[in-house]
């Protein structure tokens, strides 16, 4: 693609920032023979089996009203792929909420891009601002905010506002709930006993799937799988202040 910035133009590669990482998944079988099933379509109109060769898209535009689609008509729906990654405006990267970021992309120079995007990316730094712009793929107009890592740019995309339920939604109970200066200064002595200047993402594993997996090669080298017993559960917090002080000699020992 091409990120337009101002009057520059910036060629650029879009790569993905995820690891290609197998997810545990069961299949479903037939009980009595062990064969895996296959998935069918039935029409319960017409009660029968409908091949994959006789299936459209339609778009409900009523109640049980449907309005059909051929290929054509449904690629000629989809917007228009677009090179460009246009920039609308920068704002401060504090201003930005987590709450809005989906996907991350790498962005990595073209070829004959190299200076444009070093200054892109070190205009950011300096300024900590990032990179609001608009790109269409896939049918759909995405926002994404590009911003500076340690080494190069990464692309976000974001959720617009209408997908993203408003906090309102969330039942907070007791609005009148005052902490007091001693809670709060308890609170804060354990947060600096568990405080790290850095994240360091490599020392987090799945520990479930880690789990999961060794039960899993139990059950195929034919033993048992039951399940672990179910940890107590924690009783609820009557005394905050008493809560504090024993989290913080546990700490200690």
């Amino acid at each position: 693609g091409t990120i337009s910035f101002g009057l520059v133009s910036i060629p650029v590669k879009l790569y993905s920032s995820n690891e290609a990482r197998a997810g545990i998944s069961f299949n479903m079988l037939h009980k009595k023979c062990g064969s895996r099933l296959k998935q069918q379509y039935t029409c319960p109109q017409d009660n029968e089996v409908v091949e994959r060769d006789q299936i459209v898209k339609g778009y409900e535009f009523a109640k049980g009203q449907y309005v059909m689609f051929t290929p054509e008509e449904i690629e000629a729906l989809e917007a228009q792929a677009s090179e460009a990654i246009e920039i609308a405006e920068f704002v401060p990267a504090s201003r930005v909420d987590p709450i809005y970021f989906d996907k991350p992309y790498y962005l990595g120079p073209d070829k004959g891009g190299e200076k444009a995007y070093r200054l892109l990316g070190e205009v950011m730094r300096r300024t900590e601002r990032v990179a609001l712009a608009k790109y269409a793929a896939r049918g759909k107009q995405y926002i994404v905010m590009i911003r500076p890592n340690e080494v190069g740019l990464v692309m976000q995309q974001l959720r617009y506002a209408d997908e993203v339920k408003p906090f309102a939604e969330v039942p907070l109970g007791d609005a009148e709930a005052e902490v007091k200066e001693a809670e709060l200064k308890l609170a804060m002595q354990l947060v600096e006993q568990n405080a790290s200047d850095d994240f360091r993402p490599e020392a987090y594993e799945d520990e479930v799937k880690k789990r999961t997996l060794e039960l899993i090669q139990k059950k195929v080298d034919g033993q048992d799988v039951v399940a672990a017993p179910a940890e107590a559960s924690r009783a609820q917090v009557i005394d905050l202040m008493e809560a504090l002080k024993e989290s913080l000699l546990r700490k200690e020992e």
